[in-house]
């Protein structure tokens, strides 16, 4: 393993970048401190939150590890650790901590990437400034073997900082300390690009890595072409070196890499899922996610049908247990595939938080989903769940150009769609007199405009029929760095 812990000869208490002045630990609970020193020799650990002295004796190659207890939220607090030199750690606060994972979505700052701003990003940054909003951001790697750090820091939230932070991962974290007031720790691992294979370990993702995968495992440091983009490397560097560390949950915003392979990219997330609970060992943490928004991919020449893979991530929130998927269909550009509406993921990704993790009553948090479809005098009907304030249009008419209707012959045509008994949807077109299917903005590009209590409806479709790709006009762009 290509390890970076400290060596016994350094003879000096050692921990994680992730342990420092300005960390946010999680509340109510036991987290795990660890790192290195001589072999054998004992750690003491004092919190100032108890005035308790922990001991703990590390291992024959110096590891060590020990569970603190945490009170309720509040501070600043200090955690000395001491093997007879003594590290201090101070302004640590207890509250919540969440995990801010994914590509560039995720990555993007406050700040925007090149002439790819953030909507009211710079008058958002000034009103920034929260000392109970503390930020860590991972710096980029990538190994081909796990490690036991990253490179990054605890900062308090403040213009400075903030707008070099994720945007979506701000924007959550915003609310989450607007409602809960208390303490609110961010920790960002993301890289733009970044396949979800990345983040999976060597043992889990073998299943998903074929031999016409474009990414392949690599075994040693000059096998690794793509960084950002092959299996494992990301959960070596930037996954592996924060696991244990206290959270309360994770979000993550991926899956524009995976469009070319979205296959079976419901089967990664749960697979993926499942391994980061298992290894964090705190049970079923909350998972919640972004759909990726719609955007023109012919602009990159991809030949998929980019809702495909929003199909698979429509998938993965009933499989995948105490998660929860914030639809964007309303918050695309076509032209841009980094949508400048981070506040619109952050927020309704907040709403998942709060509703279910948090208990909040009186918000809606998860889109009103399609459930099934009759045939009515030539017409399909289309039944919903999660719909008790009703379906509605752009507005509040009830208008949608984005219903497409098929028969047996599999052509679909732009379809005419009413209220029908104020629950349900009837889709028709006059080209179509024994309707089979119905698609709902089941393209790359759709400005979403149905919805249900303030939350857009996800792309959908009544039928499982082969999707056909389109023609490439000439070689892929790079589109993500």
């Amino acid at each position: 393993m290509a390890a970076v812990f400290a060596t016994a000869s350094q003879a000096k208490v050692w921990m994680p970048a992730i342990f420092e002045s300005g960390m946010v630990l999680q509340r109510e609970t036991s987290v795990k401190l660890w790192g290195t020193t001589d072999a054998n020799k004992t750690v003491k650990v004092t919190t100032s939150w108890n005035e308790k002295t922990y001991l703990i004796k590390a291992d024959r190659s110096g590891k060590w590890q020990i569970p603190v207890a945490t009170p309720k939220a509040g501070g600043p607090y200090t955690v000395s650790v001491s093997d007879g030199e003594e590290l201090v750690f101070e302004n640590v606060l207890i509250g919540e901590v969440w995990l801010c994972a994914g590509q560039s979505n995720m990555e993007m700052p406050m700040k925007g990437f090149p002439s790819q701003p953030i909507d009211n990003g710079n008058m958002d940054v000034l009103h920034s400034s929260d000392p109970l909003l503390h930020l860590f951001t991972a710096k980029r790697t990538s190994r081909v073997e796990p490690i036991d750090t990253i490179t990054g820091s605890w900062k308090e939230a403040m213009p400075e900082s903030v707008r070099e932070f994720s945007a979506t991962a701000y924007y959550f974290g915003r609310e989450l300390r607007r409602i809960l007031n208390v303490p609110v720790g961010l920790i960002v691992t993301a890289w733009g690009g970044s396949s979800c294979e990345a983040w999976m370990d060597r043992e889990h993702v073998k299943q998903f890595v074929t031999e016409k995968s474009p990414y392949q495992v690599p075994y040693t440091t000059s096998d690794i072409k793509s960084p950002n983009r092959q299996p494992t490397v990301l959960y070596n560097a930037m996954l592996h070196p924060i696991i244990g560390y206290g959270i309360r949950g994770a979000i993550w915003y991926q899956g524009e890499d995976n469009v070319p392979r979205y296959q079976d990219y419901a089967q990664q997330m749960n697979t993926m899922v499942t391994l980061w609970r298992e290894q964090w060992g705190i049970g079923e943490f909350p998972f919640f996610y972004c759909q990726i928004a719609p955007y023109d991919y012919s602009l990159i020449n991809w030949t998929i049908n980019s809702a495909l893979l929003r199909e698979q991530q429509y998938f993965a929130e009933k499989e995948i247990p105490n998660t929860g998927m914030a639809v964007l269909m309303d918050a695309g550009i076509k032209l841009g595939i980094h949508p400048p509406q981070k506040n619109i993921a952050g927020e309704r990704l907040a709403l998942l938080a709060l509703a279910k993790t948090y208990g909040i009553k009186g918000i809606t948090c998860q889109s009103a989903r399609y459930k099934s479809m009759t045939v009515e005098n030539g017409a399909a009907i289309l039944a919903f769940e999660n719909d008790k304030m009703n379906l509605y249009g752009k507005n509040s008419s009830f208008t949608s150009k984005l219903f497409e209707i098929a028969g047996d012959d599999r052509v679909f045509y732009p379809a005419k769609v009413e209220l029908h008994k104020r629950k349900f949807l009837k889709v028709s077109a006059p080209e179509v007199p024994n309707p089979v299917a119905v698609r709902y903005a089941f393209h790359d590009w759709a400005d979403g405009d149905l919805y249900c209590d303030n939350l857009p409806l996800s792309s959908f479709r009544t039928d499982t029929w082969p999707v056909e790709e389109r023609k490439a006009e000439k070689e892929k762009k790079e589109y993500d760095k």
